[in-house]
């Protein structure tokens, strides 16, 4: 069977062009609820440089499916091409930037901070940018 994987490594995932804020916020919960963005952002920021990002979409996945986390679901959900973090709403919508590093774990960086900056003209990081909400 075939896996894929949504891993970057040594890359800086840039917030999109067309996000609507000017600095990060956290994302809101709808109703009682947690969104896939919350789960996302709960991950990341309570657990910088510790998940890459097929860590963090297998165990939303399987937790929000409640299936156990095995190995034998992780290769079958990964038999099939997944959306990368670059399609995730902290990026998007939210205003968050990812670094991933040379192990490809992620970390989250609000786009208002210098650490962001940093990472935004860092030479030796590839970049990229999430994707735009709305087709041009």
């Amino acid at each position: 069977m075939t896996t894929h994987t949504t891993n970057y490594f040594n890359t800086f995932i840039e917030v999109a062009e067309d996000c609507p804020l000017s600095e990060a916020e956290i994302p809101p919960l709808k109703g009682n609820d947690k969104t896939v963005a919350n789960l996302q952002y709960e991950m990341l920021i309570s657990h910088p440089y510790q998940y890459t990002s097929d860590d963090v979409l297998f165990s939303i996945y399987a937790s929000r499916n409640k299936l156990d986390a095995t190995q034998a679901e992780r290769l079958r959900y990964f038999s099939k091409g997944q959306a990368c973090f670059r399609s995730s709403p902290l990026c998007k919508r939210y205003g968050w930037g990812i670094h991933c590093n040379e192990d490809g774990k992620m970390a989250l960086f609000a786009m208002e901070t210098p650490e962001y900056q940093q990472l935004a003209e860092d030479k030796h990081l590839k970049h990229v940018k999430a994707l735009r909400t709305k087709k041009r």
